[in-house]
């Protein structure tokens, strides 16, 4: 699979990686066995960057993570873990004191001595703009408890504040074919500046997979049930903010563009890899076939223009109307 750089990290990461949110929670049920089968097929299909958080099942990802890692040293696999939703989101809480605490939290779930890249987790918006804040998680660095620092943002302004601090090795976004403001501005700053780019919710929680329908249901403790007009948390973490019923419209749309020998899924996942700027998109999966399926992505042709514009213009007819006044 091809590799593309964090040039603030110093090191390669796999265009395709793997987001685990889906190992710890708030996507119905996942027993350990399949959370290890997960990894072990994205690892062998070529993924070397892994994304987690401590939040996820209150740090049942980061450790089902560790025990893959001590399973396979020298794996070469890059683990991006994230802090900041385990107190009350106040500004006021995002302190050094607060950050060495989580930070020996996720160490140990992960059981490293060093995390390779940390984020600050979808934080209150001050927090972008503290001075504070990038001196607590410098002085991380410097202790030698990170390799690396980043943030994941919900707003592409979120974005922008960050990527204009010199010690940002990254920035996690929301991007895919029913997202694409990041493209305008947020991509091109983060070129410039040297900034990774992490494509997060790369299938619209799986509307892009085209396998949904207007009736179909999710179990009560996955977010796209409790979580579709933002009640626990931001509305766009869930189907990227659009209304379900509009989202499977455009979906099937959606679908029809797919090239002959890939599916929906794929689709979505080669136009993100191919949008300039991005370093990695982190799809979730929940079973080693989604696994190897999404890893294959990066490995199909280029779409052509013809997609890409047929693309942009589902986008700008169905979903920009909800969504790009908002992120």
């Amino acid at each position: 699979m091809e590799s593309r750089e964090f040039s603030k990290l110093g090191r390669s990461v796999s265009v395709v990686g793997l987001g685990t949110w889906q190992l710890g929670a708030d996507w119905g049920d996942v027993d350990e066995k399949d959370a290890h089968a997960v990894l072990e097929a994205a690892a062998d299909s070529g993924v070397t960057f892994f994304d987690t958080a401590d939040v996820y099942g209150d740090g049942r990802s980061e450790q089902t993570i560790a025990a893959f890692l001590n399973a396979h040293p020298g794996s070469g696999i890059t683990v991006a873990t994230k802090m900041g939703r385990r107190v009350d989101q106040l500004p006021e809480n995002y302190v050094l004191e607060n950050f060495r605490a989580w930070n020996d939290r996720s160490r140990r779930n992960l059981g490293v001595d060093r995390l390779d890249l940390v984020q600050l987790h979808c934080p209150p918006t001050p927090v972008y703009s503290s001075d504070e804040v990038y001196d607590a998680l410098d002085t991380l660095v410097a202790e030698d408890r990170v390799a690396g620092y980043g943030v994941s943002v919900e707003t592409c302004a979120e974005a922008l504040t960050a990527i204009a601090r010199p010690g940002i090795a990254s920035v996690q976004i929301i991007l895919n074919p029913f997202r694409m403001k990041p493209l305008d501005e947020v991509l091109p700053a983060a070129h410039a500046a040297g900034v990774g780019i992490i494509a997060r919710v790369p299938l619209a929680s799986g509307l892009l997979s085209g396998k949904y329908t207007e009736d179909t249901t999710f179990a009560a403790n996955d977010h796209r049930t409790f979580n579709r007009h933002g009640e626990a948390f931001d509305q766009g973490e869930t189907f990227a903010g659009v209304d379900f019923a509009t989202g499977v419209a455009a979906a099937r749309e959606f679908a029809e563009l797919a090239p002959e020998g890939a599916t929906p899924a794929q689709t979505a996942l080669r136009w993100i890899v191919q949008q300039p700027g991005v370093t990695t998109v982190i799809p979730g999966a929940r079973n080693p076939e989604q696994a190897r399926a999404n890893s294959a992505a990066g490995e199909l042709p280029p779409l052509d223009e013809e997609k890409l514009t047929a693309i942009r213009e589902l986008y700008a007819r169905e979903i920009a109307p909800q969504v790009a006044d908002r992120w």
